[in-house]
């Protein structure tokens, strides 16, 4: 495949500096004014030995790479237009282990030469240093040729994918299929579409097949989706759905091509039989001798940190429950599988340390940070002797022990990164249960008043 995306460089400095007021500067030096910082920073990464093999593939169109900066200022002060968008920067990228360095860099090329060849000046840059190949692109916001700015809109942009597509195709490597007519899949749904993780368009997608599966007709459809949390957005163009705690709809034709309207009823035409809704098993159970062991009575309730980080869990549907629960766990909960390793890496640390509340949290983690200063002070201190050193044995116990000092700080930036993350988590976690909370007492309280109701036409009946 082949995923594309392009956004502009902006200045962004409150102001521009004037390259005429100042008489010390010769013309050259204007060109590295701060105003132009922003582009010959991005030329630089896009050209940088350790991801390109020396530069091998960086190639230049309508410039040469080893003074692009200096030819596309020249060119913005040409024309008088040194302001506004300074370049726009443009990226391509290639699936894991599907292309070789030689073939994508001749597609980044060809790419450029087509769309921008004719009025603009192009660095195009194939990093080698990720998984996945992929190809930069530097892109002057001014022609050489008239002096006009690059426009960056939906059509330059499906113009970008079209052309990016048809080469892959002709290198035969695959491509991301658009998931609508006009419309293209975002790449970070894509990716974590590739790598297992659920994104919250997926579970609106889940939901709708479900729902579709068993349904006999299109109001069964809508009902349950109703039943399934959603609010439905009928009788308009588009149907649009909102899952619990969004605060948008999302239009069902928005989640690919078997999901508009029409094609929704004729799925749910050739239903024959509907879909039976899946039933959790019972759990099976343990029989325990209980005894007044000592034991059983060292068992601490968990409350605080602890008991939040579980009880969320434990509603997201991870921890075992005592019972077989048939009902639905909520929207908001359901995303946040996506980051289960980071929520278990955090209720690991809490655990272990005993952590209940923030004061400890932030106790704990002031005592990691005064660690680290500790270790950053003696590594620097290690690096020094490095440099002064020239016995090799004394050398080499130099860089074992730096070595084991950034192991060691390693560990503790990790460990200081999760109780930064528990601070932001727990907020987050807090609000979202709470906001569960309300729907399913007005719920209960709906259900009630609907109950009372029943029992009071038959009583009158």
């Amino acid at each position: 495949m082949a995923a594309t995306a392009i956004w502009d460089i902006k200045d962004r400095l409150d102001r521009v500096i004037n390259y005429a007021t100042n008489p010390g500067k010769t013309e050259n030096q204007g060109f590295a004014s701060q105003n132009m910082q922003g582009l010959q920073k991005v030329l630089e990464y896009t050209a940088r030995e350790d991801k390109t093999e020396k530069q091998y593939y960086v190639t230049g169109i309508n410039c040469d790479p080893a003074i692009a900066y200096k030819q596309m200022s020249q060119t913005k002060l040409q024309f008088q237009k040194k302001d506004g968008i300074l370049a726009f920067h443009g990226y391509q990228s290639f699936a894991p282990g599907e292309a070789n360095p030689e073939t994508a860099h001749a597609i980044g090329v060809m790419l450029a030469e087509e769309l921008w060849g004719g009025r603009f000046e192009v660095v195009v840059s194939t990093h080698l240093d990720k998984h996945h190949l992929h190809n930069h692109f530097v892109l002057n916001s001014v022609s050489f040729a008239d002096g006009k700015r690059y426009y960056d809109n939906k059509a330059t942009y499906a113009q970008l994918r079209q052309v990016s597509d048809r080469l892959c195709r002709e290198y035969s490597l695959s491509v991301i299929e658009n998931s609508q007519e006009g419309r293209s899949e975002h790449y970070a749904e894509w990716k974590a579409g590739q790598e297992g993780k659920p994104t919250w368009r997926g579970l609106i997608r889940e939901d709708v097949d479900k729902a579709i599966g068993g349904s006999m007709t299109f109001t069964q459809f809508i009902a349950t989706l109703r039943k399934q949390g959603y609010e439905v957005k009928t009788g308009v163009k588009y149907i649009a759905v909102r899952p619990q705690g969004k605060e948008r709809f999302v239009r069902l034709k928005t989640l690919g091509i078997g999901y508009s309207e029409d094609v929704i009823k004729e799925r749910i035409l050739q239903n024959r039989i509907p879909m039976k809704q899946e039933v959790l098993p019972e759990p099976k159970r343990k029989r325990i001798a209980a005894s007044r062991s000592p034991d059983l009575k060292k068992i601490r309730k968990l409350k605080g940190l602890q008991g939040l980080y579980f009880h969320y869990l434990y509603k997201m549907g991870v921890l075992p429950k005592h019972t077989a629960s048939r009902k639905r766990t909520h929207f908001l909960l359901r995303e946040d599988i996506r980051y289960l390793g980071e929520l278990t890496a955090q209720i690991r640390l809490l655990c272990k340390h005993r952590i209940e509340n923030a004061e400890q949290l932030l106790g704990h983690q002031s005592i990691l940070e005064q660690e680290m200063a500790g270790l950053s002070a003696e590594r620097k201190s290690l690096y020094r002797l490095l440099r002064r050193c020239r016995d090799d044995v004394q050398i080499a116990e130099y860089k074992q022990q730096i070595a084991g000092l950034s192991k060691k700080l390693s560990r503790l930036r990790k460990e200081t990164k999760l109780c930064r993350g528990i601070q932001f988590h727990s907020e987050e976690m807090k609000e979202k249960l709470s906001k569960i909370k309300l729907e399913e007492n007005e719920k209960q309280r709906e259900e009630k008043e609907h109950e009372q109701r029943s029992r009071s036409s038959r009583s009158n009946g």
